[in-house]
């Protein structure tokens, strides 16, 4: 799995006044930590940390930070961003050790037109991203299911998937991925098929 470098410098100063100065000189604070250790506060690069969440992994890039004369590898878990222009303020990194299952949501997409859309059905897809579970290299980008074959009424669950190996997801296998749902068009079409009653 490819890594992006991030550099990073202890911080001894805390609080709003400092970390402020820290922004307007075009650093972001952040702070490093790992499993039963205490956060080292640091001050990183922006565009270093923006490159890797806007490359295609997005959160799950897995980051190679240097600190003095050591490097960490760590991943994105959680990011303070400005409300008004999405900047980010505040960065939280994770040590990871690439042999550990960590945690991680995953996009979710569709591939292929559903019959039942082709039908006048509507295809639903209540989540947008999965959590799985998983060491970091095998963090898929995306996971995908074909739909082509789903007809009205019809549904994607957990368990349809085919997930990469080593890779699990964290619902429940019935939970429903999914779903084409009757559309107007469909709906209106069964009415008139309906025989009079009469």
């Amino acid at each position: 799995m490819e890594t992006i470098s991030l550099h990073a410098e202890v911080r001894n100063s805390r609080g709003k006044g400092p970390t402020r100065k820290l922004r307007r000189a075009g650093h972001l604070p952040a702070v490093l930590y790992g499993p039963h250790e205490d956060p080292t506060p640091v001050t990183i690069a922006p565009k270093e940390l923006l490159a890797g969440l806007k490359s295609e992994r997005g959160r799950n890039s897995l980051f190679e930070v240097l600190v003095g004369d050591r490097k960490e590898l760590a991943m994105v878990k959680d990011v303070a961003v400005d409300p008004v222009t999405r900047h980010p303020l505040h960065v939280d990194l994770y040590k990871i050790d690439l042999t550990k299952p960590v945690r991680a949501h995953v996009p979710f997409s569709t591939t292929g037109r559903a019959v039942g859309v082709q039908q006048g059905g509507i295809l639903n897809i209540p989540l947008r991203t999965v959590p799985v579970r998983s060491t970091p290299d095998r963090i898929p980008v995306v996971i995908e299911a074909d739909v082509s074959n789903l007809g009205i009424h019809e549904t994607v669950s957990v368990a349809d998937l085919k997930l990469p190996e080593g890779v699990e997801v964290m619902l429940r296998p019935q939970l429903t991925l999914a779903i084409v749902l009757e559309g107007k068009k469909s709906a209106a079409e069964a009415t008139a098929e309906e025989p009079d009653a009469s």
